[in-house]
Formats: C-alpha cells, structure tokens, sequence
C-alpha cells in the first residue's frame, strides 16, 4: 500500500483563498493517511504499521503547525488594520471637530429613534 509522502516544505501562499485550499488539500491528505492507518492496523504488519503512523505524526504536526501560523498571520494583520483605523480616524476628528461632533449627534438620535421604536 502505498501512501503520498508529507510535504513538510513551508509555504507562504499569496491569497487567503490559496491558503484555505492548502489548508483543505491538508487536511484531505491527513484523513486518506489515518483510513490508510487504520486498514493497516487491521492487517498488523509491524513495518507497515509504524511507516504509516509516523507519516500520520508529520502531516498532523504540519496541519497544526500551518493552523497556528495562519492564526497568527490573521491576528496581526487585524492588530494592524485596527491600529491603522484608529490613527485614521482619530486625525480626521482632530482636523474636523464640528463635523465629527454633529456626525456622532446623528448617529445618536438615529440609535435613540429606532431604539424608541421597539
């Protein structure tokens, strides 16, 4: 039986949607092992049985080292953009007091109307 070897290369995809294939061929590759596994184990081969199992150990540890890195990735580039809006906005109320005043007055007298509504 004959299993694809794990590819333990690290690769930076450009796109989101790259990155979410990646993440489902991942997968798809850590489940067609595990059946592999478990239609070994039926059979006991000792060699057989611990070739597979060290090749479930490495793609498991890329899948969960690719999750981690990706989580990672995603909650910087958050950090930043949300860092990146407060500085914005905090300059355009700088610049523009008034306009922000009255801004956030209408904001809060249409919150207060459909809020009345209830």
């Amino acid at each position: 039986m004959k299993v694809k070897e794990p590819n333990l290369q690290s690769q930076s995809d450009p796109t989101p949607q790259a990155s979410a294939e990646k993440l489902k061929e991942d997968l798809r590759n850590l489940a067609q092992t595990l059946e592999d596994l478990l239609a070994v184990t039926a059979n006991e081969t000792s060699s057989e049985f611990q070739d597979l199992r060290e090749r479930a150990r490495a793609r498991l540890a890329e899948a969960r080292s690719r999750l981690t890195d990706r989580g990672s990735e995603l909650y910087q580039q958050a950090s930043e953009t949300l860092r990146a809006t407060a500085q914005q906005t905090e300059g355009y109320v700088r610049e523009h007091p008034w306009t922000s005043i009255g801004l956030g007055a209408a904001v809060g007298m249409l919150i207060g109307l459909l809020m009345g509504r209830r």
